[in-house]
């Protein structure tokens, strides 16, 4: 319990000061929900600790439904809660208002099938990089570029902890697949962190953005089926030629796992180069997924 304690006062605290450390001299209305979220999260997941550590059947009777019950308490206390839009913070009762939604995500550029990257050519379904040199993945549904307003957004996310910013990302995904992919996938699988990158945040973003495209699409999630297996350094902060080596021989899948002839469906934040989920579907490949899409919030645009 103590550590729950301090775990959740440290997530409090990410929640209630600013990417500078400093106290907020105002704190918008989407931070109450912030903090609900974090403590709804930490409160469901450290049931399911319990049960894992403990191992008891009597416990595992009376305490399986123990983290979904906290979530769907939380789901009626976020109905309860005043809420403000993100970008433009008006009266909103998601992360991202219906107005500001149409504004800036309504535009749906022509991309290329496999990458995600922007196509000149509004017929051109493959660009000229994946016809060169094909990725280990077959598709990529993008939701948006990563430019203003969503790079900022997706900085909140990860960094200022905005856990409500997921599920309006994760609902983004959910309609740009079912309006794109005719394959159903099988399995949603998110980008998985490195245990020491995952105690840090305190939550995987690309997880959270997962459960809500799960929700909303019904395609089962599985957390536990690939894992980080080398702790790499963080992309961004590499030179664009070191990126592939960085990745190289991260994930894994976990040995009581099978995606043989599986549509996996490989959920992230950001796409920038590719290398990250490039190196996930070769080692899904390996292991016999017949298919692999990316869904990613938001792709880097080329320069």
């Amino acid at each position: 319990m103590k550590l729950f304690g301090a775990v959740y006062r440290s997530r409090l605290n990410m929640v209630l000061r600013g990417s500078d450390n400093k106290p907020l001299v105002s704190l918008p209305r989407l931070a109450v929900r912030d903090v609900l979220h974090a403590t709804v999260r930490l409160a469901s997941g450290f049931c399911q600790s319990l049960l894992n550590f403990f191992n008891m059947h009597i416990l595992a009777m009376h305490g399986a439904h123990l983290p979904s019950f906290f979530r769907r308490i939380g789901t009626i206390l976020e109905s309860m809660l005043p809420g403000s839009c993100a970008l433009c913070h008006g009266d909103s009762q998601h992360a991202i208002c219906t107005t500001c939604s149409l504004q800036f995500f309504a535009n749906i550029p022509v991309r290329c099938e496999i990458c995600g990257r922007r196509m000149l050519h509004v017929h051109a379904k493959i660009c000229g990089i994946c016809l060169r040199t094909p990725p280990a993945f077959d598709a990529t549904i993008v939701a948006c570029d990563y430019a203003a307003p969503s790079d900022m957004l997706v900085q909140d996310l990860k960094f200022r902890s905005r856990l409500p910013l997921a599920q309006s990302f994760g609902q983004m995904l959910a309609n740009a697949i079912q309006k794109q992919i005719i394959d159903t996938p099988d399995v949603i699988i998110p980008v998985p962190l490195s245990e020491t990158r995952l105690a840090q945040r305190g939550f995987n973003q690309a997880g959270e953005i997962a459960r809500s495209v799960s929700r909303h699409t019904n395609i089962p999630l599985q957390f536990q089926m690939c894992v980080r297996v080398r702790d790499t350094q963080p992309q961004a902060r590499l030179p664009i030629g070191e990126r592939r080596v960085n990745m190289r021989g991260a994930f894994a899948v976990q040995l009581n796992a099978s995606v043989r002839n599986q549509h996996v469906l490989l959920v992230d934040d950001v796409m920038t180069t590719g290398h990250t989920l490039n190196e996930l579907a070769a080692c899904l490949k390996r292991h016999g997924a017949k298919r692999v899409t990316n869904a990613v919030f938001a792709r880097t645009p080329e320069k």
